[in-house]
């Protein structure tokens, strides 16, 4: 399948920004399960250069501004290729050892209620089933729903609650599996929603390390292992290490935040000017919702 996507974020200040700063993991890499045929990244209608690999295999930059600017205007548009592997990427190439994805951080550190989900998991069929169990565990509960969490909330803190969104859906798997002493990581991304279902922002799911099979993608929000219609971006150890934008500014006032995902099936064989009509296409819908 291949995935035609544009991704706009917009960040406007309520006074003149000096000092810009922001880390951009907006470059997806090649996998086992997609392939990049046409990507670029820019911020004002200028490219950004200067993508490198990081210790994880993917791509980041660093865009770094000192003059004054009211606004930023971040796109990430492209083309990728998607190979159904029902969820298994196998080995990816991540200078990491995996045993560093056992590592908790404030976002994802484990419970006693999420530890007691764990342990009452009665699946004896190794670690793929337990983690199939955990997934759909995790879902029955955290319910979906938005507007009770936010970016801050940890992976006991929306299992308390019972209530979520895929970012603490993805949390609190992770916490699980390597409660059960398996690396797990979250993925942040795009998904080509079923057809009838709208969905203009990123996506975010979860990876474990299973022996034997390597990472495989679990997405605990629709109960199932990643498909493809997943589009793999960025991972971390949790949703702020995952994130395609971090930044910091000097600015005083207000900063307000408009993010818009735009994502559709390409024809086969679409060549580059049918691929230049529909960004087109697709950056003038983006433009007409701002």
């Amino acid at each position: 399948m291949k995935l035609l996507v544009r991704h706009q974020t917009i960040y406007r200040y309520q006074t003149v920004a000096g000092r810009l700063a922001m880390r951009l993991k907006l470059m997806p890499v090649d996998t086992p399960a997609q392939q990049v045929l046409n990507w670029q990244v820019s911020i004002n209608d200028e490219p950004v250069e200067g993508f490198r690999l990081n210790s994880f295999g993917e791509m980041e930059a660093i865009w770094i501004r000192n003059d004054l600017i009211d606004n930023a205007v971040i796109v990430a548009e492209g083309l990728v290729e998607t190979q159904e592997r029902h969820g298994v990427l196998g080995s990816l190439n991540c200078a990491v050892d995996p045993r560093y994805f056992l590592r908790a951080t404030r976002l994802t550190q484990s419970s006693d209620a999420i530890e007691a989900m764990v342990g009452g998991l009665a699946v004896d069929e190794g670690p793929l089933a337990r983690l199939h169990a955990l997934s759909a565990a995790v879902r029955g509960a955290v319910a979906y729903r938005g507007g009770v969490t936010t970016s801050m909330t940890t992976a006991s803190e929306a299992f308390a609650l019972g209530a979520g969104v895929c970012q603490d859906h993805a949390q609190v798997f992770i916490a699980g599996a390597r409660a059960m002493g398996l690396p797990a990581r979250y993925v942040s991304g795009y998904l080509l929603a079923e057809e009838g279902n709208v969905l203009h922002e990123t996506h975010a799911w979860a990876e474990a390390l299973v022996p034997e099979l390597g990472w495989v993608g679990f997405d605990p929000s629709n109960g199932v292992c990643v498909t493809e219609r997943y589009l793999r971006l960025a991972s971390g150890l949790d949703a702020d290490d995952a994130a395609p934008i971090r930044g910091c500014v000097t600015v005083g006032g207000e900063i307000w935040i408009d993010a818009d995902v735009r994502i559709a099936q390409a024809e086969d064989g679409v060549e580059e000017r049918q691929l230049q009509q529909q960004q087109q296409q697709m950056a003038r819908l983006t433009t007409a919702l701002e």
